[in-house]
């Protein structure tokens, strides 16, 4: 193991392994993510990690992901306006969590146990998310997986383990590198095999992501989407209101001249007190579309819904789905317990905005083999990139193809492999698209398993706990 750096370059080594780190989280994560950088990023710091006393190593971790976090800071206080405790929360959190690593990933190495030490970061990051994910009111929402999604290669696993195997992957590597770097006392050979195995699993689901990624649709459907710039909370009665519809059936008409069969429109586009809108509806008949909108709904006063309502050609029966997942704080409807399928084919669900935040909502689609999922949603503008990546991620981990239009963020098309085939950002503006979107029948390994890998994470870090604490002749007499 090396020793510990020279004194009188101690503090300037400790303060750029620091920043370094901080500097690549920065740019690694975050709204709009570099995705290549989150590889790297904790690498400085897993370097250090053995050359310098505890108190150190965990105070660089902390600070470096908590510098890095402050990426989000006008995002979080001035764009969703999250009192500052919170804000401290969610900046604090990646910082806690990678010096909880370091702290097992030094200790490990100390001890002499190499593979085992990189093999902990790993399962420390995923235990942490997905515990927190369980705990959280925002489930996923901050996942390091989510900016690997331009990396469509590497997002593929997501359909074997969900998007667990994704950070595990991100933090292998890194922590493979730094313990090899440390190991001091072993061959050659030996001290490289945590390099060497992180490489062939990158490799290996690399190449497996690039197969699956040339796999043929089996059909295609033309959508368009649209989003218009609206006063907040108008009603369909209101002149405001009216006004509003007219332009969206001028656009819907546009949008079915071009061959659309589907017009998805955002979230609580209308406030709506009937069950009905005569006009959505005569269009769906009139021009063979399936007409989607978000709507405020208050036909019960006393419970009110963040509602979907969906009007098909041909049929009288109007589909409606109720939000599950509300924002707390800003949202006071009552949540919904059902889900909802489009009649015919091909197999369309319904979801709502932060609905896709969660996997339960991902789970009942895809045990109802859903092919695509219609979701309308509302963005705060700067988060429109990273909300709607995160719906897509879904449709990766359960093999669904996503329809989803906001306010103020993006307009995407994505099919089941995260492919974004269609996009328009309604971030400043108002925004159409029509695209013919990818519609396969999808059966993945995450949708029938749940989260087995985040499970299988969680009983791997015990080992791992119990072999860096236990003392040596115990664990060498259960060998």
């Amino acid at each position: 193991m090396a020793s510990r750096l020279d004194n009188r370059f101690a503090k300037l080594t400790w303060l750029a392994a620091t920043l370094l780190t901080a500097a690549m989280w920065w740019l690694g994560s975050g709204l709009q993510p570099l995705w290549w950088l989150t590889w790297f990023a904790p690498l400085p710091v897993l370097w250090l990690a053995p050359r310098v006393r505890t108190p150190w190593a965990l105070l660089a971790a902390f600070t470096a992901y908590a510098i890095g976090s402050l990426n989000e800071w006008s995002y979080l206080h001035e764009a969703i306006g999250l009192p500052m405790v919170a804000i401290m929360f969610f900046i604090a959190m990646p910082g806690v969590m990678l010096a909880l690593c370091v702290w097992l990933f030094r200790r490990l190495l100390l001890r002499g146990y190499v593979m085992v030490a990189a093999l902990s970061v790993s399962s420390a990051w995923v235990s942490a998310e997905y515990v927190y994910s369980l705990l959280s009111p925002h489930s996923t929402f901050g996942n390091i997986a989510y900016t690997q999604m331009d990396a469509l290669a590497i997002i593929q696993v997501a359909a074997m383990t969900g998007l667990w195997g994704v950070g595990f992957i991100l933090l292998l590597l890194p922590a493979a590198i730094a313990a090899c770097i440390a190991s001091r006392t072993t061959g050659k050979l030996r001290s490289s095999a945590p390099v060497l195995l992180a490489a062939a699993i990158v490799a290996a689901l690399a190449i497996y992501g690039s197969w699956r990624l040339r796999t043929p649709a089996a059909s295609t459907m033309r959508i368009g989407l649209v989003s218009l710039q609206k006063p907040a909370g108008v009603s369909l009665s209101e002149p405001a209101g009216q006004a509003l519809e007219v332009r969206y059936l001028a656009v819907a008409n546009r949008l079915g001249d071009q061959g659309a069969k589907l017009v998805l429109m955002p979230e609580t586009t209308f406030k709506l007190a009937s069950a009905n809108i005569p006009a959505f509806a005569q269009l769906a008949h009139a021009r063979e579309i399936t007409m989607a909108t978000g709507v405020d709904s208050e036909m019960n006063p006393s419970s009110a819904r963040n509602m979907l309502m969906v009007f098909r050609p041909r049929t009288p029966t109007l589909f409606t789905y109720s939000k599950h997942h509300l924002l707390i704080g800003l949202e006071q409807y009552k949540p919904g317990t059902d889900y909802t399928m489009l009649d015919a084919t091909p197999r369309i669900g319904l979801a709502i905005c932060k609905d896709m935040d969660f996997h339960d909502i991902g789970w009942a689609y895809a045990a109802r083999d859903t092919q695509l999922l219609l979701v309308p949603a509302s963005d705060f503008t700067v988060d429109g990139w990273l909300h709607s990546r995160m719906a897509i991620m879904r449709g990766v981990e359960n093999g669904f193809a996503i329809a989803r239009a906001a306010h103020a963020g993006r307009l995407t098309l994505s099919d089941d492999r995260g492919r974004v085939l269609a996009e328009a950002s309604s971030e400043h503006q108002d925004a159409e698209v029509v695209g013919d979107l990818s519609l396969r029948e999808t059966h993945t390994l995450y949708s029938r398993f749940d989260d087995w890998f985040a499970w299988l994470n969680l009983f791997a870090l015990v080992s791992w706990l119990a072999i860096a604490f236990l003392p040596r002749a115990q664990i060498d007499s259960r060998k």
